[in-house]
């Protein structure tokens, strides 16, 4: 489907009946990576929608301004009007599903939250040297305008892990993670985001439950963050994927939907 928001549209995958799930792709990723859950979320008598924001997979930028929360509840409003969703997010999905939660409560019924990032938080003062030298190639890249070079060195940090062997992850599931962060490198940006107020210093303003999920091959700053976060959501519970990295849906599909349908099972 193609939801109107604004001068913007954006595509979505839905599949199912029964209660709304929204799942919010990653900033190195596109509605794709969530295929296996829009499938289990369906079989299991849900209503799941996953949509490409702006300048990711076939949604393109608009000349205007937007709000990542305004474009999330022009989808809710097509796909559940008036209902209260669940809401998964990873990443900067994650972010903004909790940047939606704040801002527009009622319509969250819970979340489901995969090594999110968080509007407002501290950025680590220090990292080990591997990821500083990462860092460093990362700018070269940048510097060049070499997108394919960035894009490897994204897939190695992101879908390897930073400090796991390179390469660590291969076949189909490396392919999707290139071709949808290959798309995002080369999106035309037009538009300008308007910034949600930080989430960081509310944290305990979010009182749905919430399950918190990453994988221990992530980066060691962002699991300390989801650890601190599954103490600061007044009904969070916490999971850690082993043998994962930023993105662990598409590295162990099967542990994640028995972690994500046990929890949304259990909000009946």
């Amino acid at each position: 489907m193609v939801i109107s928001s604004g001068r913007a549209q954006l595509h979505a995958d839905s599949a199912g009946n029964g209660a709304p799930v929204v799942l919010l792709h990653a900033g190195v990723a596109d509605r794709r990576m969530w295929r296996d859950q829009v499938d289990a979320l369906a079989a299991a008598s849900f209503h799941a929608t996953a949509y490409n924001r702006r300048g990711f997979g076939d949604s393109l930028h608009a000349e205007e301004s937007y709000s990542q929360a305004g474009d999330l509840l022009a989808v809710l409003d097509h796909v559940a009007p008036g209902q209260a969703a669940i809401l998964v997010g990873c990443s900067q999905g994650g972010r903004i599903a909790l940047d939606f939660a704040l801002a527009h409560a009622a319509r969250v019924r819970a979340l489901v939250l995969v090594a999110p990032a968080i509007s407002g938080a501290p950025q680590p003062t220090t990292c080990a040297p591997a990821i500083e030298a990462w860092i460093e190639q990362v700018e070269r890249a940048e510097a060049a305008g070499d997108l394919d070079w960035l894009n490897a060195l994204e897939a190695r940090a992101w879908l390897d892990g930073p400090l796991a062997p390179e390469g660590r992850v291969s076949g189909p599931v490396r392919q999707l993670f290139l071709s949808m962060n290959g798309i995002a490198l080369r999106a035309a940006q037009r538009g300008s985001a308007i910034d949600a107020p930080p989430a960081w210093p509310r944290l305990r303003d979010i009182h749905m439950p919430a399950l918190v999920l990453w994988g221990d091959l992530d980066f060691p700053d962002l699991i300390r963050r989801c650890e601190y976060l599954s103490t600061q959501l007044p009904q969070a519970r916490s999971r850690v994927l082993r043998a994962a990295a930023h993105l662990p849906n598409l590295e162990h599909p099967a542990a994640f939907n028995r972690a994500l349908l046990e929890f949304v099972a259990a909000l009946d």
